[in-house]
């Protein structure tokens, strides 16, 4: 280990992206169903709910929700957030 701490994501960032991919990607169809990418958001956010966590290790994520958030992070960056 290098003695840095690992990236974390909060749980509020984790509701301002999955917000972001529901107005890029609304959901569909007559039952609504979430697209992909929130649907992957949507799976990391309940871990998070069920287990009562304020942050959680990018790395414990999965490639998906990590490149997702990392899409909505330089969509952010590009708005100047």
């Amino acid at each position: 280990m290098n003695g840095m701490s690992e990236p974390t994501i909060s749980l509020t960032e984790l509701e301002e992206a999955i917000n972001y991919w529901r107005i890029q990607r609304p959901a569909t169809g007559e039952e609504c169903a979430l697209s992909p990418e929130v649907n992957a958001l949507a799976d990391v956010y309940a871990v998070m709910i069920i287990e009562h966590l304020h942050s959680i290790a990018a790395e414990v994520i999965g490639q998906e929700p990590r490149q997702l958030l990392d899409a909505w992070r330089q969509a952010r960056a590009g708005q100047g957030a």
